[in-house]
C-alpha cells in the first residue's frame, strides 16, 4: 500500500480538530457550533505583555468580527482562567484550557509546548485557511481584512450536499396531516442533550417549535410509510447508495411566525440517543403559505433550501443545519429520521442511555 505523504500539522485545507471547552457562560462549549462563519483562533501565552501586544494587533481588524462574517475565539494561557480579558459580543470570546489539552491538539503549547502559541484562521466549514505566529500576524490579518461574504471563500459557488425530492406526499396527505396537527394542537419541542451519561430532552432557546405525533393513527402511519417506501427511499438509495430500512418518529411540526418559530444551527446525531440516525428528512406540507422557515447549512454558505409542498429535503444527520425564522404564517412539516440495521445496532447498544422520550423530541 502506498503511504500518504506527510503534511505539516494543520495545513491549509485540513479540518480543525473538534473540542469542547469551558467559557465564561458555558461549562462545555462545543467548538463545532461556530461553523458557518470565518473563525480566528488565537492561542495565547500567560505572558500578559505578549498577549496585550497580540490583542492590540487584532484591534486593527476587529470591525470585521460581527459573528456573521467572522468570529474570534481566543484561548487564554494554559491554566489562566482569571486574567483573560472580558468577552466582547459580538465577535470576540475567550475559552479556557486548564490542562492544555486543546492547545496540544492544535500544536500550541500555551507557552510551554514545542511550538509557540499563534493564530489559526478557519473557513465556514472549519477548515484551515491560514496560520501565523502570534507575533507575526500581518499577512494573515491582511487576508482577513480582504474577506468577502461567507460564500466567497471557496473560489466557486458551493451547495450543501442535500437531496431535494418533489412529489413524495400528495396534496391530500399534506392536508390531512395539517388537519391532524390543528385538531391536536402542538406541544413545545425540545432538543437532545447528554447529561450525566443519559440522553435527555430539554427545552431551551435552541428551538421554537411545536410538534404532534401521528404514531397512534394506523391508517396515517401506513400511508406515510407507503409513500416513503415508493417515492423517497429509492431516490436516497440512488443518490447516496444507502438503503434505509428503519424510520424514527411520525412527527408533524409547526414553526409559527406568531411565536417566532426557528431552530438554530445543530446536528441531529450528537448524543447517545441519536447516534444511530443517518439521514434527516424534511417534507414541507404547505410551502406556499409562509415566509422564512427555510433550511440553511452554514458550513456551505448562506444559501437556503425549500422543497415544494409534498417535497422533501434529505441530508446526512452529521451536517450542521438550521431552520430560519418564520416571518409570516405557519410552516408545517413532516420530520422523520432514517437509519438502517447498522444504526439499529447502535440504537440497541445505547438503549440504557436513552431517556424515555428521546425518540420524539429532537430534529
Amino acid at each position: 500500500m502506498t503511504a500518504w505523504p506527510a503534511l505539516p500539522p494543520l495545513s491549509v485545507g485540513e479540518f480543525a480538530p473538534g473540542f469542547a471547552a469551558p467559557t465564561r457562560t458555558n461549562a462545555k462549549f462545543h467548538f463545532n457550533t461556530l461553523a458557518g462563519r470565518f473563525v480566528l483562533l488565537g492561542f495565547f501565552p500567560s505572558d500578559t505583555a505578549l498577549r496585550a501586544a497580540a490583542l492590540a494587533a487584532f484591534g486593527a481588524i476587529r470591525p470585521r468580527f460581527d459573528d456573521r462574517l467572522a468570529t474570534a475565539f481566543f484561548c487564554a494561557g494554559t491554566g489562566d482562567t482569571d486574567t483573560a480579558p472580558a468577552d466582547q459580543i459580538p465577535g470576540q470570546r475567550w475559552f479556557f484550557d486548564p490542562d492544555g489539552a486543546v492547545s496540544r491538539l492544535y500544536g500550541a503549547g500555551g507557552g510551554t509546548g514545542a511550538e509557540p502559541p499563534g493564530w489559526i484562521l478557519l473557513d465556514p466549514a472549519l477548515r484551515v485557511l491560514g496560520r501565523a505566529a502570534l507575533t507575526e500576524p500581518q499577512a494573515l490579518f491582511a487576508l482577513i481584512d480582504d474577506l468577502g461574504s461567507v460564500d466567497a471563500h471557496a473560489g466557486a459557488a458551493i451547495s450543501a450536499p442535500v437531496l431535494i425530492v418533489p412529489r413524495v406526499f400528495d396534496s391530500g396527505l399534506c392536508r390531512r396531516l395539517i388537519a391532524h396537527y390543528d385538531a391536536q394542537g402542538g406541544q413545545p419541542s425540545g432538543v437532545m442533550r447528554d447529561v450525566d451519561g443519559k440522553t435527555v430532552g430539554v427545552l431551551d432557546r435552541m428551538k421554537n417549535r411545536r410538534d404532534v405525533n401521528v404514531d397512534a393513527i394506523p391508517e396515517l402511519r401506513a400511508e406515510i410509510l407507503g409513500r416513503l417506501e415508493r417515492a423517497l427511499i429509492p431516490m436516497i438509495q440512488r443518490a447516496y447508495q444507502f438503503r434505509a430500512t428503519r424510520l424514527e418518529r411520525y412527527l408533524v411540526a409547526c414553526y409559527d411566525a406568531a411565536e417566532g418559530g426557528y431552530f438554530r444551527p445543530h446536528r441531529d446525531n450528537e448524543t447517545f440517543g441519536t447516534a444511530h440516525r443517518r439521514f434527516a428528512v424534511s417534507i414541507n406540507l404547505n410551502a406556499e403559505a409562509y415566509e422564512g422557515g427555510d433550511l440553511r447549512f452554514p458550513e456551505f454558505g448562506s444559501r437556503t433550501y425549500r422543497p415544494p409542498t409534498g417535497g422533501a429535503v434529505v441530508f446526512c444527520c452529521s451536517l450542521l443545519h438550521a431552520a430560519t425564522p418564520v416571518t409570516r404564517g405557519r410552516r408545517y412539516a413532516f420530520l422523520p429520521f432514517l437509519y438502517d440495521e447498522a444504526g439499529q445496532t447502535i440504537r440497541q447498544d445505547n438503549l440504557a442511555k436513552f431517556a424515555t422520550h428521546v425518540a420524539t423530541q429532537d430534529g
